[in-house]
């Protein structure tokens, strides 16, 4: 008896398994961190993927250093259009890769585990997204609707150039649903995220000799205290619907097992990092400059708006201080029970056994700009093991996982 269509990619998967895992390996050795954000070599290899199977793509590159590609094809039917969404770029690795113990370029397979930079965050979800691709073309002409691929650059630092660009320029990438493979783990499927607001604050000064410390007030001392004096805006309190706070309050132990202990009890709240702080020219100097940068995330109920409105208060105590806004992107969430995500649910339930539980993401991620357009979107990946720290991997067995969920529920989503 021949296979059905969803037996054969099942087929597929397992066959190509040492495919993947030579692929995921040679992806990570792709360098690609933003800052400074040149991706054109690991576009090259992506795209090359996709030439040596014949398929056709674009690249749209608003900049020049880091290009965008987007590959669409029409099934054999009328149906609702989804769209995979991954990024290319990664964090940068900081100190000469201090802290790793294994190359953070090198793609190292060890006891069962891929290592590098962007294993987990996010080659592993972008390679899924890339295979689904694959896989899905060859029997296209018995699936329903559309699919598009976007793996973009410019993610890591919510850049211009990158889903911004595609989602405001090319509307085509808009689709009917979206899945996305950040880490999430496998256990948690997201529907909503929280949003960073950068601020950046200067405090001026006259300066003085470090000896005359009598004659001037020290930009430094007044920044750290204006730093600690801005733990007052995790106090302010999120106003949400009961079915949301119902939904955050069911996810808080999955999101500790997804993003470690204490992440549930943050997820709706206010958080304040000092992300940077630079002040002074030398030691034996009052320092007339100091400048910091702060990283505010926003819990969904909680604008922007209201947080401003507290650093003002703030600021009032601190006249030599002044602040600029950054950067700022909105939480976003939708419906958890939404159909994407609950096709997701129920193929890791055919998969592993267990249904993923919709939490809420403490960082960022380019789904959020389906989510503020009201396009249903699930992200479903990895652990974050060591994601933006040293020793990023990701397990093999996880990886194969989060490849064979992506490329069977968008087969069941174009089938329906």
């Amino acid at each position: 008896m021949a296979k059905s269509d969803r037996e054969q990619l099942k087929a597929w998967i397992d066959e190509d398994r040492d495919t993947l895992v030579a692929f995921l390996r040679a992806f990570v050795r792709c360098k690609g961190p933003n800052p400074p954000g040149d991706t054109r070599s690991t576009a090259d290899f992506l795209t090359g993927e996709l030439e040596a199977r014949g398929l056709d793509y674009r690249i749209i590159s608003p900049h020049p250093e880091m290009p965008n590609i987007v590959a669409t094809f029409e099934a054999g039917q009328p149906g609702k259009h989804l769209v995979l969404n991954g990024h290319i770029d990664v964090f940068p690795v900081a100190d000469d890769g201090l802290g790793w113990t294994r190359d953070p370029w090198g793609g190292e397979l060890v006891d069962g585990k891929v290592y590098g930079r962007g294993a987990a965050d996010m080659k592993c979800g972008t390679s899924a997204s890339i295979w689904t691709y694959i896989y899905l073309s060859r029997i296209k002409d018995r699936l329903k609707g559309r699919l598009t691929l976007t793996a973009v650059s410019d993610e890591e630092t919510f850049g211009p150039y990158g889903a911004r660009y595609l989602m405001e320029h090319h509307p085509e990438v808009h689709g009917d649903a979206l899945l996305n493979g950040e880490p999430s783990s496998p256990f948690s499927v997201r529907f909503g995220e929280k949003g960073p607001l950068w601020l950046e604050f200067t405090v001026r000064t006259a300066g003085a000799h470090g000896a005359y410390t009598h004659a001037t007030a020290s930009a430094t001392k007044i920044a750290m205290a204006l730093a600690a004096r801005l733990e007052d805006v995790t106090a302010i309190e999120p106003e949400l619907s009961d079915n949301i706070m119902r939904g955050i309050d069911a996810g808080r132990a999955t999101m500790d097992r997804a993003m470690g202990k204490g992440a549930g009890d943050i997820v709706d709240k206010v958080t304040l990092n000092i992300g940077t702080i630079k002040g002074g020219v030398k030691v034996n100097m009052v320092p007339s400059s100091a400048v910091f940068e702060t990283d505010i995330r926003l819990p969904l109920g909680v604008t922007r708006e209201r947080v401003l409105a507290e650093v003002e208060k703030i600021l009032k105590g601190f006249p030599d201080a002044t602040v600029k806004e950054t950067n700022c992107n909105l939480p976003s969430w939708v419906d958890p029970g939404c159909d994407i995500i609950e096709i997701v649910q129920s193929t890791v339930q055919e998969l592993r056994g267990f249904r993923p539980t919709p939490i809420v993401s403490l960082g960022g991620t380019d789904a959020r700009l389906w989510r503020y357009r009201n396009i249903p979107t699930c992200v479903y990946g990895p652990f974050p093991n060591g994601m933006g720290s040293h020793d990023e991997h990701v397990d093999v067995e996880e990886f194969l996982h989060i490849v064979r969920t992506h490329v069977l529920a968008s087969y069941d989503y174009m089938t329906r």
